[in-house]
Formats: structure tokens, C-alpha cells, sequence
């Protein structure tokens, strides 16, 4: 049978109302055959009303397509001559222009919400959009509202029924902030390797805040913590060059609520952030896939992030105890202090990548210390991290989390990309074995290509970057709706550090970069690397659990 062609009708109009008989051109050269039975002529013609409704659909589309560009642009001049002095002659030529455009847009089925036309010319944001002017642009911020009376529901007490879909704009909030308090232990980490302190916070706890532009939230970082990634790997792949620690790295930190900040959510919150991977050494310990036993019990966690997690050394100067010790240490001092003053406490561990496979060992073990402490876990593009008892004791011990992924992100598939993805499909069958890795909690899925502002060929490193992350959290609002237009989130924060936005926006790639690659020009006239300043270099942390004078101001209560 010949394939149907456009051809014909390129000049038809697509809203023709056209019924094709079963004895169209397309039929004329095909042998004939016995159509006598009725049953055979009803299937034929089916064939071809359907065909012909896909052609339709598509001629549709493309001329609304069409339409809508033009719309666009036409919109965008009427935007320009805004900004002029015009006179009262012309300001009646443009006002009947505006009332047309606005009724051809009501005739166009683009499924998005109903909006003004000023509004609609700023979706999506052009490079224009990105000069700075002097003018007011949009304002990245949006209303904080009061969540005291709902805390806990955002936080996953009813496992986020009824918040996810459609997503609620104060859960989208909540996530966003502390997708953000995660995204510090990435621009705050200190890559270079050259650097005399390469693998440590590149600012002390009291500046972290202030120089991250997170002071808005209203919390203070009372404590750094360091993890050990240093595992037996061939010599070239070890940190030749770190001369601050060959063992450990800055991990991320706990940080707890002001006064200000606990009245709007209702409770004093403890916060921990885990970073995602960036150690050489760090891959190398992630791209293990054995599962390691926790003690006697049938519960198995995969063994590179239990190493990350919980190793030591004595003769190490920044993990003399493990990142497991030194968080747990942090949070049980937090919790007692703030529960004898007869505070509700709450516990909510972050993380990205890594960083979200650590906050579930974290939370296993705050849960297991703490049986009455609420703990929330959000996780940014987290892998699989133990098995199927894992998963059960964690909702025993009713720790609630909360998974954002991105459908384009591999990460989220590992470990076991290929054979668990398929076990899973036969829990019935493989649910109770050992050895099978099981995601926990509830997930919120994203979808790259419903943002009009992301490339749309893949990109998977893209794909995994937390920026791309929160942008598309911010723009979320259903399965089914489209990206929102009126999401507040700065879009260029997308290419900090990796290349997704559409070239259209004229953002630079990895733009988030310290000036002339970290060299200064001194007084001499000579380029060198600039000294840090006594605050901003690591020290080991003291181990006493109130002996620290920098924690002072929480005990203080002059948190604000």
C-alpha cells in the first residue's frame, strides 16, 4: 500500500471538515481484492479516518505553532514601544493592535494558563531579558508565607498526599530552600588543584551564609563536617597536589533555625547538608555496587557510601572521628538543648547525588537515636542506597522523604541501572531478596524537556546538576500542565556550572567561576594566588561538645 503524502493537500485548509472514502486516489493502483465482506470494508475505512485525523492534527499544529511565533514577536515590538514616549496620536494607533493580538490569543489553543499580555511576551525570556538596563525587572523572590499550622504535612506526615499533584506552591518553596542550603556545599567547595586547600570550604561556618546570599532563610551554621573518601586507589588517581588534607574532605554542615525563621515554620528546625560528589576518589568509592550488612541484621546499604559515611582514621587530622560521629555528635547536642528549653524540635537532612544517599544513613541513624524526633529527608538526584529491609526499617522508624528527580538523570537508576530496573518490574518474585537495591520514600518526578528554556538534545551531566534541578522544581506544577509561567527562580543560575540553557539566552557556560581563575594582581605588579585570610583557613574542629566559642551565638539565643 502507498505511503499517504502531504503533498495533495498543502493547500487544503486543516480545519476542513473532510470524510475520505475507502476508494480515495491512495487505493486507485491496489490490486483489487474480494471486499464483499462487510466487516473487511468497516476496518478499511477506520484506517483511513484515522489517518486522516493524524494529518489534520499535525497541519493544525504546526500552523498554531506558527502563529503563536508571530504572535510573539509582534507582542515583543508592541513591548519596546511601551517603553517610549508616544504621542496621543499613536498611543490610538497601537491600542487596537493590543485588543487584536490579545483576541487572536484567545482563539489559540496553547494549554497554558490564562494570562495578561504583558506576561505572556516575558515567556519565555529572551537575551534581552539579561541586560541589565537600570529598569525593574522581575523580582526573583516570592511571598514567604506563615507554615506554623502545616509544617508537618510538608514535611511528609501524610506522605505528601495531596501536595504533589498539582505540586503546592509553599511545598515548592520549602524544597527550593533547602535545594539552595545544598547547593552552598558546591559553590562554597574549593575545586582547585592548586589550591593549598583544595577539598575544603573555601569560608568559615560564621560567612558561609552571608557570602552564599542564604541569610534569607533565616538559619546558622553551628557545624562543618568531614568525611574520609581516601580509599585504596591506584597512585595516579590520588590528590597529588592537596597539601590541606590527603584523607578528607568538607562534606557539608549543620545548621539550626533562628527565633525569626522557627516562628514562620512552627519549630525549631536542625538542619544537616551533604554535598554530592566531586572527590576523584569519591567516583571511584560511588561505582561500587556490593551491599554491605549494617551489623547483624538483614539490612544491607551499598559499601562506597558506608565508607564515605563512616570512616576513620587516628592519625588523621580531620576525621579522628567519622562523618557519621561528628554529625551525630552535632545533632544530639542541638536536640538536647533546644528540647530543655521546651522546644519542638525537628530534624530535616538535605542532600544531592552522594550528598542524598549520605542523608538516608544519616536519618537511619537519628531515627534510631531518636525514635520521637520527626526527620524529613529531600533528596536531589539520589541513587539507590540499601535493599528492601532497608527501605521497610526506615518507614518503621517513620522517617519520611521526599525524592526529586529529573527523568533525563541516570543517577537516580544506580546502582544496578540495567538488572535492578528489571527485578523491580517482578517484585512479586524478587521483593524479599537481599541483594536488590529499593529506592525509599516518595518521589516527585521532573521532566527536562517541559522547561522552554533547557537544550533540548541530551545532556546527562546537565541533567544530574542540581541548578537544573531547581529550576524545573520552580517551574513544576502537575504531570500534566505546562512549565510555569511565572516561576520567580533566576534562570541563568542554570549554567553556574554546566551547559543546558538554549544558546538563544546567551548565557555563558560554567560562568560560576572565581575572577582571573583565582590570581590577583598585588601591589608589585606581580600575578599570584591570594593567601586565605586567618578566618577562612580550615582547622581542626574541636571534639568537646560545648567547648566550640564559635557556636556560642545559638546558645546565646541571639539567633535571628
Amino acid at each position: 500500500m502507498e505511503k499517504l503524502q502531504l503533498s495533495p493537500l498543502r493547500n487544503a485548509s486543516p480545519l476542513r471538515n473532510v470524510t475520505l472514502s475507502p476508494l480515495v486516489s491512495p487505493l486507485r493502483n491496489m490490486p483489487k481484492q474480494e471486499t464483499g465482506n462487510p466487516k473487511t470494508r468497516r476496518v478499511w475505512k477506520l484506517k483511513l479516518t484515522v489517518t486522516w485525523q493524524r494529518m489534520k492534527k499535525a497541519l493544525k499544529s504546526t500552523l498554531r505553532d506558527r502563529l503563536h511565533i508571530r504572535l510573539q514577536n509582534a507582542s515583543s515590538n508592541l513591548k519596546k514601544l511601551s517603553t517610549l514616549k508616544i504621542n496621543p496620536h499613536d498611543l490610538a494607533i497601537i491600542r487596537p493592535i493590543k485588543h487584536v493580538m490579545k483576541k487572536k490569543k484567545k482563539n489559540i489553543n496553547i494549554n497554558r494558563p490564562t494570562m495578561p499580555l504583558a506576561q505572556l511576551i516575558q515567556l519565555p525570556r529572551t537575551a534581552a531579558d539579561f541586560v541589565d538596563r537600570g529598569d525593574a525587572m522581575t523580582p526573583t523572590k516570592s511571598p514567604i508565607e506563615n507554615i506554623s499550622t502545616k509544617w508537618r504535612e510538608l514535611h511528609g506526615s501524610t506522605n505528601w498526599d495531596g501536595l504533589i499533584e498539582p505540586l503546592h506552591p509553599w511545598l515548592r518553596r520549602e524544597v527550593i530552600k533547602y535545594g539552595e542550603f545544598v547547593e552552598a556545599t558546591y559553590d562554597a567547595f574549593d575545586f582547585d588543584p592548586l589550591s593549598e586547600f583544595c577539598g575544603s570550604c573555601r569560608l568559615n561556618k560564621h560567612k558561609l551564609f552571608e557570602e552564599m546570599g542564604l541569610t534569607k532563610h533565616g538559619y546558622k551554621v553551628t557545624k562543618y563536617i568531614y568525611a574520609m573518601s581516601h580509599v585504596d586507589v591506584p597512585e595516579w588517581f590520588e590528590k597529588s597536589h592537596v597539601t590541606w588534607s590527603k584523607d578528607s574532605n568538607w562534606m557539608g554542615y549543620v545548621a539550626v533555625s533562628g527565633d525569626a525563621e522557627t516562628t514562620r515554620i512552627g519549630r525549631r528546625d536542625i538542619l544537616v547538608a551533604w554535598r554530592g560528589t566531586v572527590a576523584p576518589s569519591e567516583w571511584y568509592t560511588d561505582l561500587k555496587t556490593s551491599l554491605q550488612r549494617l551489623g547483624k541484621t538483614n539490612i544491607k546499604v551499598q559499601s562506597g557510601f558506608l565508607s564515605i559515611y563512616s570512616s576513620k582514621g587516628e592519625f588523621t587530622r580531620y576525621n579522628k572521628l567519622s562523618a557519621s560521629e561528628q554529625v551525630m555528635e552535632e545533632i544530639k547536642r542541638l536536640v538536647f538543648f533546644f528540647r530543655d528549653r521546651g522546644e519542638e524540635v525537628s530534624l530535616t537532612i538535605c542532600g544531592h547525588s552522594l550528598g542524598g544517599a549520605l542523608a538516608l544513613l544519616n536519618a537511619y541513624d537519628a531515627a534510631t537515636y531518636f525514635p520521637d524526633l520527626f526527620i524529613s529527608v529531600f533528596s536531589f538526584g539520589a541513587p539507590r542506597v540499601g535493599n528492601l529491609h532497608f527501605k521497610e526499617k526506615l518507614n518503621e522508624l517513620g522517617v519520611k522523604t521526599l525524592r526529586v528527580v529529573v527523568k533525563q538523570d541516570i543517577v537516580p537508576k544506580l546502582p544496578g541501572f540495567i538488572l535492578n530496573t528489571i527485578l523491580n518490574k517482578f517484585t512479586a518474585v524478587t521483593g524479599r531478596l537481599k541483594w536488590v537495591y529499593r529506592h525509599v520514600g516518595t518521589q516527585l518526578k521532573l521532566d527536562a524537556l517541559l522547561s522552554p528554556y533547557l537544550r533540548r538534545d541530551p545532556d546527562y551531566m546537565g541533567s544530574h546538576n542540581l541548578e537544573t534541578y531547581l529550576h524545573l522544581l520552580d517551574g513544576f506544577v502537575s504531570k500534566t500542565a505546562k512549565f510555569r509561567w511565572n516561576s520567580r527562580r533566576d534562570v541563568a543560575l542554570v549554567n553556574k556550572s554546566c551547559d543546558m540553557l538554549i544558546k538563544e539566552l546567551r548565557i555563558p557556560v560554567c560562568w560560576y567561576e572565581r575572577p582571573f581563575k583565582g590570581l590577583m594582581l598585588n601591589k608589585y605588579g606581580r600575578w599570584v594566588k591570594p593567601g586565605r585570610e586567618l578566618e577562612h583557613v580550615p582547622t581542626p574542629r574541636s571534639h568537646g561538645a560545648n567547648h566550640d566559642p564559635l557556636l556560642s551565638p545559638i546558645l546565646r539565643k541571639d539567633v535571628h
